[in-house]
């Protein structure tokens, strides 16, 4: 058992931040909006968390988790802001805004040479062993289901629902329908955001690779194919979409498959979450 957690301990993490950047598409969904902006927010938690711990905080070995839980405060706290301020006027004043939201989710940030046009290095890590991970990916895993849960069973999350059943019927009904969308796509934005920050010190480094338009379209794949009607289609689907590329990788070596097959297996990594 202890052989097989140190071989997989990275995938295993990797899993569970796929699984959390699912469900933030899903509370996009969950309010009836096709929004491919997640991973932006994604990218902008994992620049923050490179930024903070490399350049405020440089030197920290191992860095110290009250740093890091902070670094996930105020990439929701960012996050948050930017998608309010993207979210309102994009709902209220412009019919194409999922035109929009896509665009800025396949903008790839870049830096000047000092903030890491290539890439930042050297993002320190909290723990000894990418399992140590789990003492902070996994309650915070749990905690964002069962807020889910509960808000589905709420005025707000009976309201969004209704938005992803039938917006022309839901705005008769009174429902403030930009409230409402905005709301989903700013709580998306909040979880992508602390994401990211977990998914930069587990990969040490932080890049504009991260969060580009292929990352928000493999989400929503994971997100579809798991179920788009509840929450836990959205866990499943993340969680199996992460691991696909490495239960594949063996096909890879299979000389009686046709070359396609192997191909794709073997370039799986490079279209799973950069997460």
């Amino acid at each position: 058992m202890t052989g097989w957690l140190g071989t997989y301990n990275f995938l295993i993490v990797s899993m569970t931040l796929g699984a959390m950047l699912a469900l933030s598409l899903y509370l996009s969904l969950m309010s009836g909006q096709l929004s491919l902006a997640s991973p932006a927010f994604y990218a902008i938690g994992g620049y923050i968390a490179a930024l903070v711990s490399t350049r405020v905080f440089a030197g920290l070995h191992p860095y110290p988790v009250p740093l890091l839980l902070g670094e996930m405060i105020l990439a929701a706290l960012v996050c948050g802001l930017v998608g309010w301020g993207l979210g309102v006027p994009g709902y209220l004043f412009c019919d194409c805004h999922n035109c929009l939201l896509r665009g800025v989710a396949g903008a790839d940030p870049k830096f000047g040479d000092d903030w890491g046009a290539i890439g930042i290095f050297g993002i320190p890590q909290p723990f000894g062993t990418p399992l140590g991970y789990l003492w902070l990916t996994v309650p915070l895993w749990i905690g964002v289901a069962i807020a889910i849960g509960r808000l589905e069973q709420t005025r707000a999350g009976n309201a969004m629902q209704a938005l992803r059943a039938d917006e022309l019927v839901a705005q008769p009904l009174g429902i403030d329908t930009t409230h409402y969308k905005v709301l989903g796509f700013v709580l998306g934005a909040i979880l992508a955001g602390v994401t990211g920050v977990l998914a930069a010190h587990l990969l040490n480094t932080w890049n504009p690779r991260q969060g580009t338009f292929d990352t928000g379209v493999l989400a929503l794949t994971a997100v579809l194919v798991g179920g788009n009607r509840t929450f836990v289609g959205a866990i499943a689907g993340g969680m199996l979409f992460t691991a696909l590329p490495e239960l594949l990788r063996g096909l890879a070596d299979q000389p009686s498959l046709p070359t396609a097959v192997p191909h794709f297996s073997a370039m799986g990594g490079s279209c799973a979450m950069d997460c």
